[in-house]
């Protein structure tokens, strides 16, 4: 199933129960559980980067829900779904990422980074760094890398 990124913003919000019109630019929801701590650092994250990040805490079912409903591939998935301008972004994208995903207007459903890479927003660890990779989720599901993180460097 191909979603548009209206009907996907359209979904979401169906599912949250909000009104999403059309998000001011730094304005992003977030669905998460209440007792996921790096859901909250990754929401800590995006407000120390400028965005106004307005958590919803949903239940596990809630959040499966919303992950199905948007079409996320499973393996795709990580902690917490959020949506911006049309786009969802899931799991601890970097604020940096999702302000060029905003600004280049890709045709694209959203970003993603699976699972839960040590060092990624949300997940720091010390000095510890996962190698990880954004993915862009392109409008037929496909996926393309956004953004390479080998450590401390990120290459695009």
């Amino acid at each position: 199933m191909t979603m548009t990124k209206t009907a996907v913003a359209a979904t979401f919000g169906v599912l949250l129960g909000i009104g999403l019109a059309k998000a001011e630019p730094l304005q992003i929801e977030v669905a998460k559980t209440a007792s996921c701590g790096c859901c909250s650092a990754w929401v800590d994250h995006l407000q120390a980067n400028g965005f106004e990040a307005i958590a919803h805490d949903v239940s596990h079912q809630q959040l499966n829900d919303i992950k199905a409903r948007l079409d996320i591939d499973p393996v795709l998935t990580s902690c917490h779904t959020a949506m911006v301008d049309g786009y969802f972004i899931e799991g601890h994208v970097h604020a940096d990422e999702i302000r060029s995903l905003l600004a280049e207007e890709p045709e694209a459903r959203g970003l993603t980074v699976p699972g839960m890479p040590i060092g990624s927003p949300g997940m720091e660890m010390g000095d510890q760094r996962d190698a990880y990779e954004t993915l862009l989720v392109l409008e037929d599901g496909d996926t393309e890398i956004f953004e390479a993180h080998h450590h401390d460097a990120r290459i695009r």
